[in-house]
């Protein structure tokens, strides 16, 4: 039954905006109609995934988008948003390098002089690239998950031969270029090795060192909220490793996380405290890795599971109330 009314959802959204994606792979959502300037901006907002991520898999007409739904539903309330297409699987500052060009397109393409980036998972760490070498590019950084002092994950994953191997084989070889097909962009370059260097904890801190931020705190507290420069800084996560049977994907990634932090303090990908980011809008949501970006499908846990929806168009009106 919940399928059944996610794929009407999906069908009501196509018939109500449609989405367009430039030779780069930057995707923009251009609705039937505006009901309300609740999630408007004043700079636009641009989303950057995360490892295995893409923009869109599938025609325009009918796809799976990775912000499952989220860029529509800003879009509608009138919010200009953007999706970026970056190598899913490939260090931060090349993912960053990518990024940065599709920074600079929605830039000749509003007119306006900054962005407000929002990143899941890797995306937190390759949306903090941009500030690092185009600060004045960017209004706001928010991480939803992000990997800001990486995932202990990966670090097992580098340590294990065998388990590496084996990955590298399916996911370098297989997955990512299915993915990158499937996107129209199959010439993004591919390394499960580079990937997995800048997501684990051991990468992370050497990134964080060599392009330090007062917005990383030193502890599982709040990091600087708008530094020197004057960028804002958000973050927020959830603590769920389950939360709808239906939800596959949830099977799959439910036990990473607690089987290398051996408990249950994360989302099944990420520790809470790793993700940790500027203002800490909440750390313990029910929601998995997944439900974070509203996947799959729309699926999420059915009692006090916050709506993704709800909390990426609050969030716009929050960037918004602070003039971003």
């Amino acid at each position: 039954m919940k399928f059944k009314i996610n794929i009407f959802a999906l069908s009501l959204i196509i018939g109500l905006s449609s989405m367009t994606a430039s030779a780069s792979g930057l995707q923009t959502v251009n609705p039937r109609y505006v009901s309300s300037n609740y999630a408007k901006t004043k700079y636009p907002i641009v989303f950057n995934h995360g490892m295995f991520g893409f923009t869109r898999l599938g025609p325009s007409s009918f796809g799976i988008d990775y912000f499952y739904q989220i860029l529509p539903d800003l879009a509608r309330n009138g919010a200009k948003v953007y999706a970026t297409q970056v190598s899913p699987l490939e260090s931060t500052q090349l993912r960053g390098e990518q990024l940065l060009q599709q920074v600079d397109e929605v830039i000749a393409l509003t007119g306006s002089p900054k962005v407000n980036l929002i990143g899941h998972s890797h995306g937190g760490p390759t949306i903090r690239y941009i500030e690092i070498v185009a600060p004045t590019k960017v209004a706001s950084l928010t991480a939803v998950a992000g990997a800001i002092k990486g995932s202990k994950i990966a670090d097992d994953i580098l340590s294990n031969r065998g388990a590496n191997t084996l990955l590298t084989v399916f996911s370098q070889y297989i997955l990512a270029p299915v993915i990158t097909l499937l996107e129209g962009n199959p010439s993004l370059p591919l390394s499960l090795n580079n990937s997995l260097q800048s997501v684990s904890e051991q990468g992370a801190a050497e990134f964080n060192a060599k392009f330090p931020s007062t917005a990383i705190p030193k502890d599982c507290g709040n990091g600087q909220k708008v530094t020197a420069n004057g960028v804002y800084h958000y973050s927020w996560t959830g603590t769920a490793q389950f939360t709808n049977i239906f939800d596959v994907m949830d099977g799959v990634i439910s036990t990473l996380a607690p089987l290398s932090y051996k408990n249950l303090d994360n989302d099944g990908m990420m520790n809470r405290c790793n993700t940790h980011y500027g203002q800490v809008i909440r750390d313990n949501y029910r929601q998995t890795h997944m439900d974070e970006i509203n996947h799959v499908l729309g699926l999420r846990g059915l009692f006090f599971a916050p709506n993704p929806l709800a909390q990426y168009r609050q969030h716009a009106n929050r960037l918004k109330l602070q003039g971003l």
